[in-house]
């Protein structure tokens, strides 16, 4: 399935990974769902059991829907009590409806809405590489995501993982993971309002919360 020219379809931030406009300082203001509380990088709780990587056959360029000569996938992350002890976060990924390779798991280890954000990406990267995919659109409302993938991370690596005012930056691990998976694939980063009535956006969030309600025996 071939999509239309982008123009026509949204009017989202576009952020290519060699972008350098934004400053690790920016204050960014990540969307809150109505499941999450305030805090963000709450204590860490106990460790999940890693999540399902089971691989999947390669399927049909046909299956996947394009912009251009770009595979299109949406993700999201979600976290229910975000920033306390009994938090629960999920992750989701879509890539189409009833597509083989949709996601909505548990996150594993520190459960954070953040830290979510940052693996569902990771996740529908890792799909993409595994599909052979050399191009890719990824929608995200998470402007903490793309902010610190395409300009952050430069700097933090430089300063060894410091941020601008010497402190350890609290998702160095995720970070790490994610700037590690987009070597070798041409991204283009895509920010979509969350809960704006976009289909893609609503069904990784629905996706997210469903991963986020499994157990940890199940992940």
């Amino acid at each position: 399935m071939r999509l239309g020219p982008l123009s026509e379809i949204l009017q989202p931030l576009i952020v290519q990974q060699k972008k350098e406009s934004d400053t690790e300082d920016l204050k960014v203001k990540p969307h809150k769902r109505p499941c999450e509380s305030s805090g963000e990088e709450e204590e860490p709780c106990s460790k999940l059991k890693k999540q399902n990587t089971d691989s999947v056959p390669s399927l049909s360029k046909d299956t996947f829907s394009y912009m251009g000569d770009a595979a299109v996938v949406y993700t999201d992350g979600c976290c229910s009590s975000n920033g306390r002890r009994k938090a629960r976060a999920g992750i989701g990924v879509y890539w189409g409806p009833d597509h083989p390779l949709n996601v909505g798991d548990r996150l594993r280890g520190r459960q954070t809405n953040q830290r979510a954000e940052i693996h569902a990406a990771c996740k529908a990267i890792e799909q993409a590489k595994n599909q052979n995919i050399s191009k890719l659109v990824l929608y995200t409302d998470s402007m903490f995501t793309i902010n610190g993938i395409t300009s952050w991370v430069k700097d933090w690596k430089k300063n060894g993982w410091k941020t601008s005012t010497g402190k350890d930056v609290i998702n160095k691990e995720d970070f790490v993971k994610l700037d590690t998976l987009i070597q070798g694939i041409d991204i283009k980063w895509v920010h979509v309002p969350g809960h704006s009535g976009f289909a893609g956006n609503e069904e990784a969030d629905r996706l997210a919360r469903e991963g986020a309600k499994k157990s940890q025996e199940s992940t």
